[in-house]
């Protein structure tokens, strides 16, 4: 029998963390952190993570496990998280990946094997002294004009994914979005409840405004100053997250403390964009638009525990429920949980309820 995973993602700023508490303390489970920043220790403000006090005693995992001198990438992340995963279900809980990093949490999903991305040192060393001679964007367009889909889900800044995706076509001949789309049909070996919070395009910029301002009023200058202190450069993985590279940035004198704001406010929601053109494009997932709920989190819990049907640690073995289907049997249940458009009044929401399409 497959066994039970729930995923809670959505676009960064939208309302994740606290709502995966609740999720959690509901159904019996632990949370993983899908999430390619709070993996670093030193590394608090700029990635937003939790603080234990906000975990009201849930277990969390891949949080603080690595130093900033290390590297992170979604094969560590897949080894790390199935050890995580392998714990929570010996202590007969129920894991919840959390965070909003699409591409982790596919690989968790659909068991995605990274095997045949193989690493070529020749090509890589030429493709890293391309992109210090001619920069990102010459690189992101000799990636668009091969690998175009990958190209479109990349950001040019993100130049190690880019060299990854170059080197994959120059090894195989073929694009690596092309083998990332057959892995990603592949049955899921979990029993999986895939739920992608969503709120209002306009409201969800406006939060990821105020989480800068709030970023930098509790100290992100201070804490990227500590971190460059300590040795930390603009060439390491863990300082080219969104909230780093541009403080850094402003510390190395490359621009004033009011354009690194700019641009990082600018980028991040580009980033919340490219985030949810990520989830439109996976299969099985519930989409929870928060405006749908009034903003209500009680309603917006209660959908994902009934409509969701996501199991508690209780009823978990008793149950022979394939979450990996969301579009149910039409004859036996009258609903297409694909779309989401259902009579909500059995679970007390007068017939408002999730439209199932993203905003």
């Amino acid at each position: 029998m497959k066994r039970p995973l729930i995923i809670l993602t959505g676009p960064t700023a939208v309302g994740k963390t606290r709502l995966s508490i609740r999720l959690a303390k509901a159904v019996g489970g632990e949370i993983i952190s899908a999430d390619s920043m709070q993996v670093y220790r030193h590394m608090d403000i700029g990635s937003a993570k939790i603080r234990v006090e906000e975990m009201q005693g849930v277990p969390h995992h891949l949080i603080d496990v690595l130093s900033p001198f290390e590297e992170f990438h979604v094969v560590k992340f897949k080894e790390l998280a199935r050890e995580a995963m392998e714990q929570i279900y010996d202590r007969g809980k129920i894991p919840i990946l959390t965070g909003g990093t699409g591409f982790y949490i596919q690989a968790v999903l659909y068991d995605i094997d990274f095997t045949e991305n193989g690493e070529d040192p020749s090509v890589r060393e030429e493709l890293e002294a391309l992109a210090q001679e001619k920069g990102a964007s010459y690189l992101h367009r000799q990636l668009a004009e091969v690998d175009p889909e990958s190209a479109g889900i990349i950001h040019e800044n993100n130049i190690k994914r880019v060299i990854r995706a170059l080197e994959y076509y120059r090894q195989t001949g073929q694009p690596i979005s092309a083998h990332n789309q057959a892995e990603r049909q592949k049955e899921s070996p979990y029993r999986f409840s895939y739920f992608v919070l969503n709120d209002d395009r306009a409201k969800l910029y406006r939060q990821i405004d105020s989480r800068v301002d709030e970023m930098l009023a509790d100290g992100l200058v201070d804490e990227v100053r500590a971190l460059k202190a300590m040795g930390c450069t603009k060439d390491m993985v863990s300082m080219q997250g969104l909230g780093y590279k541009e403080i850094l940035a402003f510390l190395d004198g490359e621009c004033t403390l009011e354009d690194a704001v700019y641009i990082l406010k600018r980028d991040t929601r580009h980033f919340a964009k490219r985030q949810l053109t990520w989830f439109k494009r996976e299969r099985d997932v519930i989409w929870v638009n928060k405006p749908d709920f009034d903003y209500d989190e009680d309603r917006i819990l209660d959908f994902m525990l009934n409509l969701g049907h996501v199991q508690t640690e209780t009823d978990m073995s008793q149950t022979g429920m394939d979450m990996s289907q969301t579009k149910m049997d039409m004859s036996q249940t009258g609903m297409d949980m694909s779309q989401i458009k259902m009579d909500m009044s059995p679970i007390g929401y007068s017939g408002k309820g999730n439209k199932g399409k993203e905003k």
